[in-house]
């Protein structure tokens, strides 16, 4: 299995890398400034890296040449900007439909306004944010360009924390030290999910031939000061130092409460979807 995964310095990414070299495939993995950072280099040893920025026409098609993989996993995160997120995920379906590469598109639950608050994999977009509404035209355009291609859906990473956690418990550890200004708000769910789970669902889906829709989320729903208290609790921090807020007190946009249900996909992944109430447990 030859397989290359785009934005693979990102955390997700260095996941995906460290799985696929250590189940023994031929790896190659895209980095936009640098390649993944010294703390995370024994995961990232196995691979060939690659620079790729695709905000520029006919980059991915030279890396695609130059790395000639049966499947690609894109799972960069450009955040808002539109030309990352949007734009260059229709090139990398463009590209990857022209060498007729299986593609995996990572998305997220950003693509949901939470007026239904439950999701399954058949309901359609409805961003209120820009980070959303960019994620949502790069899932219209890859089922569009790459009808083979699987999306899946995905909501907040959590890893094993330390300074090579997620960016959420980062901010964890900050708000517990007072290192930093803000609240974790009591009223914005969402379904965490373990980047391990997530990193191992994706995997499957590339050696799959299955396409469409699919939703890969934990199996909990908790707001981000609940998720907050749980990560503290596992790191050895005080829980109680951590302020809490109600994001619709706020100027903040975005949805409030978004459940990504993934009972269905679930059906065929073989990798089990934990919740954070499991996979952050105090042994």
């Amino acid at each position: 299995m030859k397989i290359l995964i785009i934005g693979g310095s990102g955390f997700l990414g260095t996941e995906l890398v460290r799985r696929a070299t250590a189940a023994g495939w031929e790896t190659a993995a895209t980095y936009c400034s640098r390649p993944a950072s010294a703390t995370r280099a024994a995961g990232a040893a196995g691979a060939a890296w690659h620079r790729l920025d695709l905000r520029s026409p006919g980059h991915i098609d030279e890396v695609l040449a130059a790395v000639t993989p049966s499947a690609v996993i894109n799972a960069t995160s450009g955040g808002s900007d539109w030309v990352v997120t949007a734009d260059g995920s229709i090139r990398v379906a463009m590209a990857a439909a022209r060498r007729g590469c299986r593609l995996v598109h990572v998305s997220s639950d950003a693509v949901f306004s939470g007026s239904r608050i439950h999701y399954d994999e058949t309901c359609l977009p409805d961003p209120v944010t820009p980070y959303g509404a960019a994620k949502a035209s790069a899932e219209t355009a890859v089922r569009l360009l790459a009808p083979s291609a699987a999306v899946a859906r995905t909501s907040l990473i959590i890893g094993h924390g330390g300074s090579d956690g997620s960016v959420h418990e980062r901010l964890v550890h900050a708000l517990a030290a007072g290192t930093h200004d803000g609240v974790l708000f009591t009223d914005d769910v969402r379904c965490p999910v373990h980047v391990e789970d997530l990193a191992s669902a994706l995997l499957e889906l590339a050696v799959s031939d299955r396409a469409g829709m699919f939703h890969l989320a934990g199996a909990d729903a908790l707001s981000r000061h609940e998720l907050g208290v749980l990560i503290a609790r596992r790191d050895g921090l005080d829980a109680g130092r951590l302020p809490a807020g109600r994001r619709s007190n706020t100027p903040m946009p975005g949805a409030l409460d978004v459940r990504l249900d993934s009972r269905a996909t679930q059906e065929h992944v073989r990798t089990r979807l934990r919740g954070a109430g499991e996979f952050l447990r105090v042994h």
